[in-house]
């Protein structure tokens, strides 16, 4: 009996199943699911993302069913895994400081004051400009007057008898007196009234009006007139006088400081790097010689009065203002190699200075000359080693260049500014040199720290003013 009962509950849970198979497989689903986000809403909330991660008893977390990789640690204990540290550490030093370079390198004067006095010997003006126009007779009304002129230049002064001068832009005679020259027009200087200064010329290379020989053409309002050697008869033993009365400047020496502290347990401490005191002091030194630059540069001589201090604080005057050569440009348009041309020819001529030169300038300035192209007329070279510095080299006929960009122009808004100096004339001024002092502050009770201080009293004259050069934006 009880197995032919079996046997029927057996068949009947058999239909049983197979009428409600697939409904019970979707409801077995749906409750593993269920269970399942549970457990990972859960694992969430607790701030892991992997069940493999549990938190301990004690907060800590641990690592379970799962093998250990490098995600899971960082996961569960970021600091664990250490990173690459290079031991080398990267001192970040621009090529700012070329005027504080330049003038270590030429060596110091010793100034046995705060203040330095010092003279200049300037040079005599090469060159003015017609003041009013000659107007030279017609064909038939020219006589033996007009074999010479009477002229007025805007600087009468810098002409004396004798002398020769050259009129740009005015062309002169070939012999025969009617066919002009590729040469511009000379004339000489036979006399000089004394009121008025009006210069009384005779053409070296004159017109022929007429029947007129060597007739001075006419001469536009405005034109140069570049003062040229003196020439004398053979029987002069006198000439006009001539002499240079040099010019007293003076400048400030500014007293420069720097101060380094390390405490005691900072020097004992572990380090991951290598940085001790001596690599602080270096960083020090640098961002003095950052500050002394920029001083040195565009620097205002005046003394203040500290009312905190109560002491009078003595500030240097730049070479930037002591430069007594001035160019200007048009930062608008593109710089050709013309521009550069006038430049260096303003730069070179009429002022005693050697045949190289520094132009140092800003990122903008700079890259305008960058963009030049290059002909045998303007030749860039390559790099240059000159007083420990790495200069480009531009070449002309006036003279050579050596370019360098300066970040002390940037950092002070120049960008488009330059300066064109002559290295030969150019003085450093040491009241104090620099030095470095030990402060024994441990000692005198004050702070627990090794302590350094860095000073410096000095300041940058420049010889033959005109020799320098300011280069400006217009506008």
């Amino acid at each position: 009996m009880f197995l032919l009962n079996f046997e029927k509950l057996k068949e009947e849970m058999k239909q049983f199943l197979t009428k409600w198979k697939t409904p019970l497989l979707w409801l077995a689903g749906l409750l593993v699911l269920g269970v399942c986000w549970q457990i990972w809403d859960g694992l969430l909330d607790g701030g892991l993302a992997l069940a493999a991660i549990i938190p301990g008893v004690s907060g800590g977390k641990l690592v379970t069913g799962e093998p250990l990789t490098t995600d899971l640690v960082r996961e569960g204990s970021p600091s664990l895994l250490r990173n690459e540290i290079d031991k080398r550490i990267v001192r970040i030093r621009p090529m700012s400081t070329p005027i504080d370079q330049l003038s270590r390198w030429n060596g110091a004067r010793k100034s046995s004051s705060m203040i330095v006095d010092y003279y200049s010997v300037d040079v005599k003006p090469t060159k003015s400009f017609t003041k009013t126009a000659y107007t030279a007779p017609a064909s038939g009304s020219a006589d033996e007057s007009h074999k010479k002129a009477k002229i007025d230049a805007v600087d009468n002064s810098i002409f004396e008898v004798s002398e020769t001068i050259l009129v740009q832009g005015v062309k002169g005679y070939e012999p025969d007196g009617t066919t002009q020259s590729n040469a511009d027009l000379v004339l000489y200087i036979a006399a000089k009234d004394e009121e008025t200064g009006s210069l009384t010329v005779y053409p070296v290379n004159g017109m022929k009006i007429g029947t007129v020989e060597n007739c001075v053409p006419s001469i536009p309002a405005n034109k140069q007139l570049i003062r040229m050697g003196r020439a004398a008869t053979e029987l002069d033993v006198q000439t006009a006088q001539f002499s240079a009365l040099p010019v007293k400047s003076q400048n400030y020496c500014q007293i420069f400081k720097m101060q380094i502290e390390q405490s005691t347990f900072q020097k004992i401490a572990n380090k991951e790097v290598e940085w001790d005191f001596s690599d602080a002091e270096e960083a020090a030194i640098y961002d003095m010689r950052l500050g002394m630059e920029k001083s040195f540069m565009f620097g205002v001589k005046n003394t203040i009065f500290d009312p905190r201090k109560k002491e009078n604080v003595m500030l240097t005057g730049g070479i930037w203002w002591q430069a007594g050569n001035h160019y200007t440009y048009d930062p608008t348009k593109e710089m050709t190699q013309d521009d550069l041309i006038d430049m260096m020819r303003q730069a070179f001529t009429g002022n005693g200075g050697n045949k190289r030169k520094i132009l140092i300038g800003g990122s903008v300035f700079i890259g305008l000359i960058n963009k030049i192209e290059m002909t045998k007329v303007v030749m860039a070279r390559e790099d240059k080693v000159k007083w420990g510095i790495d200069f480009s080299e531009i070449s002309s006929k006036f003279g050579k260049l050596y370019v360098l960009y300066s970040e002390v122009f940037d950092d002070c808004g120049m960008h488009d500014y330059g300066f064109i100096f002559d290295p030969e004339f150019i003085q450093k001024w040491s009241h104090v040199p620099f030095g470095a002092q030990e402060l024994d502050l441990k000692k005198a009770g004050v702070r627990n720290t090794d302590a350094l201080v860095l000073t410096e009293a000095s300041c940058l004259t420049l010889r033959y003013p005109a020799a320098h050069m300011r280069i400006e934006p217009l506008g």
